[in-house]
């Protein structure tokens, strides 16, 4: 029997946000011929698949939970329909998904077993942050979360930062919603005034922003942030 294929599809970036404005009807299109989905939240995911297209009524959809919580132990259970023939819709909690996700171990033991993968366009957070900066789009990397320990996230920016220097290359990272403003002000703590700090906040939503300063030019006029998801 020949194996489905592992499907990854973006979801808005906002809980709110209308996923049939954001993704490309080609996505949608596939999303549409789906009935089983592997997401983070399965409530949330179905918030999603409840505005899109779908081939059969959504009370009908099999929906399996992977989040940073799951055992390693049930991820061949959540593999086993693909390997059985069906084709399996991998959903982020927002955004695309095993990115700064859990579900990139699924996609990893996907490939093991010579799983066809099939990533799907949509909103990737960290890409649109990265276009709008102003900063390095040629020569850049993820750094993922920092430290919570405030001389350990001092120290780890201060190498991103050195690291950043060096080799011309732009440094994106993330934080939890309700540590932005700690992150933010570490930044403008720890790092030197010629610096350049960028912030992309609720991106692809109406009350998004972008700004790009100099380290010195943000202490000059410190914003209060919103706790909402953001790149730095």
């Amino acid at each position: 029997m020949r194996a489905g294929r592992l499907f990854l599809i973006p979801t808005p970036l906002g809980g709110d946000q209308d996923p049939l404005r954001v993704l490309p009807a080609s996505t949608l299109e596939v999303v549409s011929t789906l009935t089983r989905f592997v997401a983070e939240n399965a409530r949330t995911a179905r918030a999603v698949l409840k505005r899109v297209p779908l081939a059969v009524p959504l009370q009908q959809l099999h929906i399996a939970e992977l989040s940073e919580h799951t055992d390693p132990v049930e991820l061949p259970r959540l593999l086993a329909p693909v390997l059985a023939g069906a084709d399996v819709g991998l959903l982020s909690e927002a955004g695309c998904p095993a990115v700064a996700d859990p579900g990139a171990a699924l996609v990893a033991l996907a490939h093991a077993h010579g799983v066809q993968v099939v990533p799907l366009v949509g909103p990737s957070a960290l890409l649109l942050a990265l276009m709008a900066s102003g900063m390095n789009g040629q020569c850049f990397c993820f750094a993922g979360y920092l430290p919570v320990d405030r001389q350990a996230r001092a120290d780890r920016l201060r190498a991103l930062e050195q690291r950043s220097a060096a080799g011309d290359e732009t440094v994106l990272v993330i934080e939890t919603p309700y540590r932005t403003q700690q992150l933010f002000d570490a930044m403008t703590t720890a790092l030197r005034p010629d610096t350049r700090v960028g912030i992309g906040q609720q991106l692809s939503l109406p009350d998004e922003r972008v700004l790009t300063r100099s380290v010195a030019d943000w202490r000059r006029a410190p914003p209060t942030l919103p706790a909402v998801p953001t790149v730095f």
